[in-house]
Formats: C-alpha cells, sequence, structure tokens
C-alpha cells in the first residue's frame, strides 16, 4: 500500500470512496452528505487550510483522509481537525486506516502543527494516540451531538493544555448535519 498527499486527478475517486463507504455503513443518505463533503473539502477549500491523504494501490485508492485548519480566538497554535476518514469497506480492519492516520499525522507535525482533532468512535482513534477531551479544555466549533467523541492529539507533548476561546473549523465543516 501506497500512502501519499492526494492529487487533484483522484478528486473523483476519493469522492467516490467516501460515498460508497459512508453508504455501507450508514445509509444512502450519509454516503451522499460525506461524499459531497469530501468533494467540497478538495475542491474548494482554501490552499493550505486542507489536506488530503490517500492509500492507494495499482492505481487504486483503498482509503483517504483529511485534516482542516482549526482555530481558537487568541490562540496562535497550530491545529487540524481530522474528517472526514474513509478506507474501502471491503479493506478495513487490515490496519491500513491506522496506518495512513500516522501518515498524515507525520507530514502535519514536519509542517509544524502542534495539535490534531477529531470526532468520532474512541476505539479507532485511541489507536492512533488520539485522546478524549472535555469541551472545557477545547471547544467544539458547533454542538456536538456525541460529546464522548470529541479527541485531541498533541504532536509536540504528552498533555493537552487546556486553549480557551471560540473555536472554528473550514467553512466546509461548518455545519451541524456533521457535528
Amino acid at each position: 500500500m501506497k500512502y501519499s498527499r492526494c492529487h487533484q486527478e483522484q478528486v473523483e475517486a476519493v469522492t467516490r470512496l467516501f460515498t460508497r463507504v459512508f453508504t455501507d455503513s450508514e445509509g444512502a443518505a450519509e454516503g451522499k452528505l460525506i461524499g459531497r463533503l469530501a468533494h467540497t473539502l478538495r475542491t474548494t477549500g482554501e490552499r493550505g487550510s486542507v489536506l488530503c491523504f490517500t492509500a492507494e494501490e495499482d492505481a487504486a485508492i483503498f482509503g483517504a483522509v483529511f485534516f482542516s485548519r482549526f482555530t481558537v480566538t487568541g490562540n496562535q497554535a497550530r491545529a487540524y481537525l481530522l474528517s472526514p476518514m474513509a478506507v474501502d469497506t471491503a479493506y478495513q480492519g487490515r490496519g491500513i486506516g491506522q496506518q495512513l492516520i500516522g501518515f498524515g499525522l507525520d507530514a502535519l507535525k514536519e509542517a509544524g502543527t502542534e495539535l490534531v482533532l477529531t470526532y468520532g468512535d474512541i476505539r479507532f482513534y485511541s489507536k492512533v494516540g488520539f485522546r478524549k477531551i472535555p469541551e472545557e479544555v477545547i471547544r467544539a466549533p458547533l454542538p456536538l451531538s456525541y460529546p464522548e467523541g470529541w479527541l485531541a492529539q498533541s504532536l509536540v507533548s504528552d498533555r493537552i493544555d487546556p486553549i480557551p476561546g471560540e473555536s472554528a473549523c473550514v467553512k466546509e465543516l461548518n455545519d451541524p448535519a456533521y457535528w
């Protein structure tokens, strides 16, 4: 499996991957919603604010993960939000997602990123170093429907220090449907 930064010519393949994976796990409406999100992040995201990494073999994409800029008012920490993430249903359970996230985290750390947050399954994301955090430590940009899924990982320390202030995500994720 080859891990790399997503290329512009892979937009449609990445969109199809997210649509298929989320349709398989959550139904057609969720597949369409997350497929459209992946497409929008890849095509309209401000340069440097949205990064995408893929897992591929023989020119076929089996996994993809997005990282987008995350900010807190009055704080200069370089932070990103991991969302969304998908691995082809037939390839799940092989560690591809964990390796893909690790590849993305390494690239972010090399670029000077200090903190990465995500919103999802603690059982999965804890395997790659994410820990559950309360919103008193770092607020989510929108109300969480599953507060237990608010997770963070420091790329520079063993601790996650509180960061007071209002947080914001990229405009493509600024929709209650994703939270």
